[in-house]
């Protein structure tokens, strides 16, 4: 089936994108998996190749194109080649969505110029050691100093992707107590400047996959944050956060997708020239109807997030839509990728296969921004459940 949902801006783009993981990611990526960060200077490439302005206004140094087809055609083509550009894709898959509805003029002026050209890498910080996705129960706090001029900020996070190579953390901490009736009031984002005393970066985090996306543990002592770094109100922070969660879901869906479609060309690509009693295992009846039935699942896949990506740029994705087509795409994602990995045989389990790293990668889809088990939840209760 051909998609509907790209123009032929959309497909220039993703020869752009294409050309330039060939040149400037593939050739370096084994450098980065080991090394389990990017280097920060590469983002500038990124930002010279106007990547990270793409949604950003005109006024602000960006090209004001408010369609997330871009950002969908850039995580295929990373899914295709088997690379990352690791943590950044909070930069603008979940920080600018944030600066863009919530920053003052001042803000955009003194923020999106770095942002913009990548000197400036920005990250968002949520989830604390005792809280997972309780984020009401968040301990984290910001004291007004007495001549209002400063929030102390104190407390601990974890679970940052792009902490160690960020320059702008979104921390979400408590300006006033929950109460009784709210649990989830008095909570406000601030945009901390990672060079401020008292901020520091403990442990980069040894995970099961995303091995290249530098995720780190957060602390912060005394840190004098000014008031002009207040996102959005004070105490509002809560139902900023909520407000913001259907566009990361739908990130995450169209990558899950992306995965389990390259998953296909890489189990395809391999039993064509793997050799089993002298025989392509591409021959055998089994190999044959277990890539049928795995394309069939990405088709399914496919037509949920052309659906979703389709009704974000129209502003009307639901929360529950949202949830639907994340819960659907990251299952689908790992029962195909097991699948084809299952077709690499032995090989399929060493990491210098992008299968093996693919399957590594893929397991966190199903509990980074809300669980399977979260999502169904939005999902019966909009269904009146």
């Amino acid at each position: 089936m051909r998609r509907t949902i790209y123009t032929e801006d959309h497909q220039s783009f993703r020869e752009t994108i294409r050309s330039f993981i060939e040149k400037e990611v593939t050739p370096v990526y084994d450098e980065w998996y080991e090394a389990g960060i990017v280097p920060h200077d590469f983002y500038l490439k990124l930002g010279e190749l106007g990547v990270w302005g793409i949604q950003v206004p005109e006024e602000y140094g960006g090209a004001g194109i408010s369609s997330f087809k871009y950002s969908a055609v850039m995580t295929e083509e990373l899914a295709r080649a088997g690379v990352s550009f690791g943590g950044s894709s909070v930069h603008v898959g979940l920080c600018l969505p944030y600066l863009l509805n919530l920053g003052t003029k001042e803000q955009m002026e003194r923020w999106m110029p770095g942002f913009v050209s990548g000197e400036e890498m920005w990250a968002i910080a949520m989830t604390e050691p005792g809280t997972g996705s309780d984020l009401a129960g968040m301990t984290t706090n910001a004291k007004l100093t007495e001549d209002g001029k400063h929030y102390v900020l104190n407390g601990a996070k974890t679970f940052i992707t792009g902490g160690v190579n960020a320059d702008r953390v979104i921390v979400c901490a408590r300006t006033a107590p929950a109460t009784p009736e709210d649990r989830r009031a008095g909570i406000t984002l601030l945009a901390v400047d990672t060079k401020l005393p008292g901020y520091e970066v403990g442990r980069k985090l040894d995970k099961l996959g995303l091995k290249v996306s530098d995720t780190a543990e957060l602390s912060f002592t005394d840190v004098l944050v000014p008031v002009e770094d207040v996102l959005g109100e004070v105490g509002k922070g809560f139902s900023y956060l909520g407000q913001n969660l259907p566009v990361e879901r739908l990130g995450i869906a169209v990558g899950a997708y992306a995965q389990a479609a390259a998953a296909v060309e890489f189990a395809k690509k391999y039993v064509a020239e793997r050799k089993v009693f002298g025989t392509a295992v591409a021959s055998f009846q089994n190999t044959k109807f277990e890539l049928a039935a795995c394309k069939a699942e990405v088709d399914a896949a496919e037509a949920v997030v052309d659906r979703a990506i389709e009704a974000e740029d129209a502003g009307t994705l639901t929360a529950a839509e949202a949830a639907s087509a994340k819960l659907f795409c990251t299952e689908v994602a790992h029962r195909v990728i097991d699948r084809c990995l299952q077709l690499h045989g032995g090989y399929g389990y060493m990491n210098e296969y992008p299968i093996a790293r693919l399957y590594a990668d893929n397991r966190v889809n199903r509990i980074y921004g809300g669980t399977s088990e979260v999502m169904k939840l939005i999902i019966a209760k909009d269904m009146g459940l």
